[in-house]
């Protein structure tokens, strides 16, 4: 049976999130020798970003040596087959340096449709959440859905904040939530909430700016497991990153509302 570019690379990137992921825990479990760069204000880097991202860099040039890449800790690699794979070899550096376990490998794959195939893996928990577009997601191998006719007042939203954009935003949309009798909720990984959503945890997600490789792999998998995502041009987020809303059905128009009164000013 021929396997379609999208499965084949799906497949793929569920092999490599999985060797990655081992490579990174070997890291965290000693988080406390690692050699840590400060790129920014709470913006930080370790030498397990680095070499986790090389290490998928040279599984996906062996595999698909005509594919272009994107990551956060090196520069773009252009390719010629029309696909691009988005990668974060640790999201959530903050927390893997202090030894939190809340982080987790990403990877992503557009096509000039738009996002095609996600994996947000995490390794401390044994947990891939997996998508590829029209074919459903799963966390391993249970299939996944958001929580179903949800209002605000039925669990907890993930607000994001990175020191790239204002905090007064973040503080509009955690105070309108809370009016709302809605609960926020943040762990410092992006990719990791957005899986949330798609497993139900959290309701949806909401978050001023983020780059493509927080959130590509995270906003299909709520696409696939039912969820609802603001609409953006995928070639655009590439570029220049963007905007996140995301959530369950219920609750989706009240948090495009929030984001667009908090957002507005910030």
């Amino acid at each position: 049976m021929t396997v379609s570019p999208i499965d084949a690379r799906l497949a793929s990137a569920r092999a490599i999130a999985t060797q990655a992921g081992d490579v990174a825990l070997e890291y965290f479990r000693s988080f406390d020798t690692l050699t840590i760069d400060r790129k920014g204000h709470q913006d930080l880097v370790s030498e397990a970003d680095r070499n986790v991202e090389t290490l998928v860099r040279g599984l996906i040039r062996e595999a698909f040596p005509d594919d272009s890449i994107i990551g956060e800790e090196d520069a773009p690699e252009p390719g010629i087959s029309g696909f691009t794979w988005v990668i974060d070899p640790i999201d959530g550096t903050a927390n893997f340096v202090r030894g939190i376990p809340a982080w987790t490998v990403v990877l992503a794959v557009t096509d000039a449709t738009g996002i095609v195939a996600g994996i947000v893996h995490d390794p401390v928990h044994g947990e891939m959440c997996h998508a590829r577009t029209g074919g459903g997601a799963y966390c391993n191998d249970r299939k996944l859905g958001v929580t179903p006719g949800a209002k605000l007042t039925d669990g907890s939203v993930g607000i994001g904040f990175s020191a790239r954009t204002a905090t007064d935003g973040v503080v509009r949309a955690i105070e309108m939530l809370t009016e709302q009798g809605g609960v926020f909720y943040r762990n410092a990984s992006g990719a990791l909430m957005l899986s949330y959503v798609a497993q139900g945890k959290l309701l949806g997600y909401v978050e001023s700016h983020m780059n493509a490789w927080d959130c590509l792999a995270g906003q299909l998998l709520i696409a696939e497991a039912g969820g609802r995502i603001e609409a953006q041009d995928t070639a655009d987020m590439l570029r220049n990153g963007g905007r996140v809303v995301a959530g369950a059905p219920g609750v989706f128009a009240d948090l495009v509302a929030i984001a667009d009164a908090a957002f507005s000013r910030g």
